[in-house]
């Protein structure tokens, strides 16, 4: 049985979970010579928007010169289970908070490690395929170029300076995780 300042910390952690349906859970700033403001993506878990009201129609015309695709957050399939895979987090920790078992807690920091580490992973195969599979009747086109923004940290891609980093979104999953593998660490030492 866990004692009643881990079930605290089970309950917040759960709950934490909930502000990933109101913030963005990564970004990505673009930064040019032709955009002194920068421009950028937020990839929410239900939608992908731009910082500014235009940017992902700017992104879209700039990203059509060199031949990637366009981005439709409507036909990325991730966007629509995303949701379901928070709430199932979320409930599956009240769940360990009702029935204050230990062992859940395992199965619960496995299961969001693996389905963290397949988001990150799909992630960057989706960025592979828009920054590699280009058309080759684009406007414009370098030889030997390809256009993958970086997974984490900054990368040149032209005259333009690429920054994709996690957002508030990723942090509050992260508290979340911190906050049960604590909780396991709390209750061995409390044990020992």
């Amino acid at each position: 049985m866990l004692s009643k300042k881990s079930l605290l910390i089970v309950l917040f952690s759960s709950l934490l979970l909930l502000g990933t349906y109101f913030v963005p859970i990564w970004k990505i700033d673009l930064n040019a010579p032709q955009y002194p403001e920068g421009i950028g993506l937020r990839i929410w878990l239900n939608k992908i928007t731009g910082v500014h009201e235009f940017d992902l129609d700017n992104i879209n015309k700039l990203n059509h010169y060199i031949g990637m695709k366009t981005i439709e957050p409507d036909s990325i399939p991730e966007l629509k289970i995303m949701p379901y895979i928070i709430a199932f987090f979320v409930i599956f920790g009240l769940t360990v908070f009702l029935l204050k078992r230990k062992r859940l807690i395992y199965v619960w920091c496995f299961l969001m490690i693996v389905i963290l580490t397949i988001g990150l992973y799909d992630y960057y195969v989706w960025e592979y395929d828009y920054g590699h599979n280009l058309n080759p009747n684009a406007p414009i086109k370098v030889p030997g170029m390809t256009y993958q923004p970086p997974l984490l940290g900054t990368k040149q891609l032209l005259n333009m300076r690429t920054t994709s980093l996690p957002d508030i979104g990723s942090y509050l999953i992260g508290i979340s995780l911190i906050g049960m593998v604590g909780v396991l660490i709390y209750e061995k030492k409390k044990k020992n």
